[in-house]
């Protein structure tokens, strides 16, 4: 009778043991793909315990995950992944390679080859290195800038009237800001390319009803509007972990 009470407890124990084994959380490594080469910036989120990591510029990654838990792969120009992690999945020795596909852009075809960088610079008709202009900043460039030196050249009749006319109406005033708004747009257009919602909620803790408010808060960083023109997410993700802590210190202080 003892004898089988103590299998009986063993047998238990195995029970027990193996049941937590298989609910054990395990670091995973794995590496994103897109067309057999690296993507950097891949949002994965395990959709059990919502931790979020981010492919750095190899397209590794590591996240811990358990088996039969889902991880979701997302990027703002790539269809979204879900990959459900097995028991294979752990016992093999390899990186796990998950590749990503395009997001389809229909009436859009852009053909890259050797002769697509024709340009008006390669043709001659405008000098290499020339700035380029807007049409907000060529309306600004046509409309002037009025000083009141100006005035001088009234007397001589060699004054351009339009510098003062649009003086007097305000029109200038409302080219700078029309530039203005154009750089601001092209800024939050660079951030959405760059970083989806999900990664200002989850990674960041934002919540999700502030998060357009906070896309214009960073924007009116001159240091991170500077990184964003540069294209380097690395560094403009740290930057945005920093914006993050002082945007969440000025709405709780507003709700207070």
């Amino acid at each position: 009778m003892e004898t089988s009470k103590t299998i009986s407890a063993v047998f238990f124990l195995f029970v027990v043991q193996t049941g937590f084994g298989q609910t054990e959380l395990k670091q995973l490594y794995g590496k994103v793909i897109l067309n057999s080469k690296p993507v950097e910036g891949i949002n994965i989120t395990n959709s059990n315990s919502q931790i979020n990591v981010i492919s750095d510029v190899e397209g590794n990654f590591s996240i811990p995950v358990k088996e039969n838990e889902v991880l979701v792969f997302s990027a703002v120009n790539l269809n979204p992944l879900k990959r459900r992690i097995t028991k294979d999945d752990f016992a093999s020795s390899e990186l796990l390679i998950v590749e990503m596909t395009t997001k389809e852009l229909e009436l859009q075809e852009v053909v890259v080859n050797e002769n697509t960088a024709i340009t008006a610079e390669n043709l001659g008709i405008i000098p290499k290195g020339q700035k380029k202009y807007t049409q907000a900043e060529r309306q600004l460039a046509t409309a002037g800038d009025f000083k009141p030196i100006m005035l001088l050249g009234l007397l001589g009749g060699s004054m351009q009237l339009d510098p003062l006319i649009n003086k007097i109406n305000g029109r200038t005033k409302r080219l700078k800001a029309n530039v203005e708004i154009e750089k601001r747009e092209k800024n939050l257009q660079r951030l959405g390319y760059l970083f989806d919602d999900a990664y200002f909620v989850q990674k960041l803790q934002i919540p999700e009803e502030n998060v357009n408010e906070f896309k214009l808060f960073v924007t009116e960083n001159t240091d991170f509007c500077a990184i964003l023109n540069s294209k380097n997410k690395t560094s403009a993700a740290f930057l945005l972990g920093e914006l993050a802590v002082k945007y969440k210190e000025i709405i709780s202080s507003e709700n207070k």
